[in-house]
């Protein structure tokens, strides 16, 4: 059988006692005099308050976004720990993530969750109750004596699978905080792609709302020409054809920002009805969806950043962290097993006396003989089970490592896109220029100066849509490689209220 080293068991121990009581006080003061102690011991139980559902929503309202307060020091990455939440000028992306922290609906049940597993660390370590039994026997015809026995007992092998129980409750505990920081992690990345989204959907609509008046208005100038006589039919439904595009295009748009807008509600706890005003300038470190700003690099993050981040990956990412604490406790959990395959024994006095008034003393032994069981089924689940976690942590890292590889190449592919179609942009925006010109004076035609106008808009708007790509990718790279996180599940305790509460 497997078995670990330096295994101890210790050995219960029952006392149990019976004799003539005829000169002995009565039963009944005896149990008087425990009165107290069980008063006592009830004094420190809980008790039970009744705590009814809510009826109504209780998501989070206009009127009670203005009074929520958050701690900065309760964030989970070092950038948001520094920054103050302060929506009076309105949310910036650094407040958007805050407030997800704070009020997001699943990191609500991931901390109840948390609780759960503190509260069964807690269980794990407490030392079983003894057992205290009282009985007494009256005889039913004169002559005979009372008997009685009394015994107090503790379940030994709870004592000696304590501390293999108590480091696998720690381990699951650290485990689920460190699942809940990375679940953190995501929620922050979440709200700043909810967030670049919303401002590219704010610059761009406008842009095709343009778009979409200008096909109509070329339309509607050709419908006119048509009905004169002017214009051929396949001239008109090609006008036709590029206005139904547009007005699609537009209004699929429109239907995209209402989606964002309720998704980022949902992601931050509010009520459908609440319209965050969000700051209209990002931050220097993400591109602007419509214009370059000074300084600002379009350019991946550098290859010495990611590697470096890459090789202290295991020790950074909570997931991986908190597989590692999952396979710790599956350890102990293992241990535990092993241990409870030795066979439980229990030895205690006996000092009897039956109704006869004949006394004996001896001794007594209960052992369970390890020959059919011998606990070798819960051996074998257990260490299954930690093979099973080995393999997934394994799994985990290195989808981790095949995650950054793709965002890597998709991050210099849009780089690379996006520099070329900002190198064609000024040339189109300067044709539309002088389109613009020409049809004010009257030297081109409305098809043309529609043309140049749309192809310098969708211009605009393919350069608007990869920057907020690059921009999401970015925040994507950042969520796998993170910035910085506590030390090991070793000293999870220390580290794990000050985000989880």
């Amino acid at each position: 059988m497997p078995v670990f080293h330096a295994t101890a068991v210790a050995l219960p121990v029952a006392a149990s006692a019976t004799a003539a009581t005829a000169p002995r006080p009565r039963p009944a003061g005896r149990l008087r005099a425990l009165v107290p102690l069980c008063a006592l011991l009830l004094g420190a139980c809980a008790t039970y308050h009744r705590e009814p559902l809510a009826p109504q929503d209780t998501s989070t309202s206009a009127r009670s976004l203005e009074r929520i307060r958050i701690d900065p020091s309760s964030m989970p990455l070092p950038e948001l720990a520094a920054h103050r939440f302060d929506p009076a000028d309105g949310l910036d992306i650094d407040e958007v993530a805050m407030l997800a922290v704070a009020n997001n609906p699943d990191l609500k049940l991931a901390r109840d969750d948390l609780g759960i597993a503190r509260a069964q660390a807690y269980s794990a370590g407490l030392l079983p109750d003894p057992q205290l039994s009282v009985s007494s026997d009256y005889p039913g015809a004169a002559g005979a004596t009372r008997a009685f026995n009394y015994g107090l007992s503790i379940d030994v092998m709870a004592i000696v699978l304590r501390s293999a129980n108590k480091q696998s409750a720690d381990a699951t505990a650290a485990k689920i905080d460190l699942g809940l920081l990375w679940q953190e992690w995501q929620v922050v990345a979440q709200a700043r792609q909810l967030f670049i989204k919303t401002r590219f959907q704010q610059d761009t609509l406008p842009l095709l709302r343009e778009q979409r008046d200008l096909a109509r208005t070329r339309y509607e100038r050709m419908a006119a020409a048509r009905r004169d006589g002017n214009l051929t039919d396949d001239v008109l439904s090609t006008a036709l054809l590029a206005y139904s595009d547009a007005r699609k295009q537009y209004t699929d748009a429109e239907r995209s920002a209402a989606q964002t807008h309720h998704d980022l509600n949902a992601l931050l706890g509010l009520a459908p009805d609440v319209q965050l005003q969000l700051q209209p300038a990002l931050p220097a470190q993400l591109p602007s969806p419509l214009q370059s700003q000074p300084g600002s690099d379009d350019a991946p993050p550098p290859d010495d950043t990611i590697d470096t981040a890459l090789a202290n990956l295991a020790q950074r990412r909570p997931d991986l962290i908190a597989l590692q604490a999952g396979y710790e406790a599956q350890e102990q959990k293992y241990r535990a097993a092993i241990l409870s395959q030795f066979p439980s024994l229990s030895v205690g006095f006996v000092r009897a006396s039956d109704t006869s008034n004949i006394y004996t003393s001896g001794f007594q032994i209960n052992l369970s003989l390890p020959i059919f069981n011998r606990n070798q089924g819960n051996v074998a689940i257990e260490k299954a089970t930690r093979q099973r976690l080995r393999d997934e942590y394994q799994m985990r890292l290195n989808q981790a490592y095949a995650d950054v590889a793709r965002l890597r190449e998709d991050s210099t592919i849009l780089a690379r896109q996006l520099q070329q179609t900002e190198s064609a942009l000024p040339d189109v925006e300067h044709a539309a220029q002088q389109a613009a010109a020409a049809y004010a004076e009257h030297n081109l035609a409305l098809g043309a100066f529609t043309d140049a106008q749309s192809a310098a808009l969708t211009k605009r708007i393919d350069v608007a849509t990869l920057r907020e790509s690059l921009a999401e990718q970015r925040v994507g790279l950042q969520a796998l490689l993170g910035s910085a996180i506590p030390d090991a599940f070793s000293s999870a305790q220390t580290f794990t209220d000050t985000h989880a509460k």
